[in-house]
């Protein structure tokens, strides 16, 4: 069995989506300096070839992304097969329950997880994360509210805090310290 892959078309540009028959393994920016990693990690961890083509699951995250950029959608239930290792699954985890339209900050994300000193560590395994939007990694934010490094691009990263914003009438942290 192989490994299905197919680009997306989004508002914030062309992502590569991947399958198993499990359910969604990627989503992530083709152009991102990780990819190749991410698909090798997913490749080697499912032991399965990626190629391309269509999936009923890459169909279904295209129709729940579109809910989700246009605001009628604020979490995912398309099926995922989640490739990582225990910490990474725990920080991904933890991303998954940061609320549609909040943010957090590393240190924040580190206490969830029980240990305030594993920011750089919780900051690596969110930029290994190969389900962006699904598993939100774009809703951590620096300390001071600073946007910090995203996969998809600061532009990207700024474009989801400011539609997540938009759909929920929040006020993002980010901006409460640029005020």
């Amino acid at each position: 069995m192989a490994l299905t892959s197919s680009l997306i078309d989004t508002p914030i540009g062309k992502m590569i989506a991947v399958c198993s028959s499990k359910g969604i393994c990627i989503l992530d920016f083709p152009y991102r300096k990780m990819i190749n990693t991410i698909r090798g990690r997913v490749a080697t961890g499912t032991g399965e070839e990626i190629e391309e083509g269509t999936h009923p699951y890459i169909t279904e995250l295209e129709v729940q992304l579109q809910e989700y950029f246009s605001g009628a959608r604020t979490g995912f239930d398309v099926p995922l097969d989640i490739v990582g290792s225990p910490f990474q699954l725990r920080v991904w985890e933890g991303l998954q329950r940061i609320p549609f339209g909040e943010t957090r900050s590393y240190k924040q994300q580190s206490i969830f997880l029980g240990d305030e000193k594993a920011i750089r560590a919780v900051a690596r395994a969110n930029g290994e994360n190969g389900l962006a939007i699904i598993i939100p990694c774009h809703r951590v934010i620096g300390e001071n509210g600073s946007l910090t490094g995203y996969a998809g691009g600061l532009r990207a990263k700024q474009w989801l805090l400011d539609n997540e914003r938009k759909h929920t009438g929040k006020t993002l942290q980010a901006e409460l310290f640029a005020m």
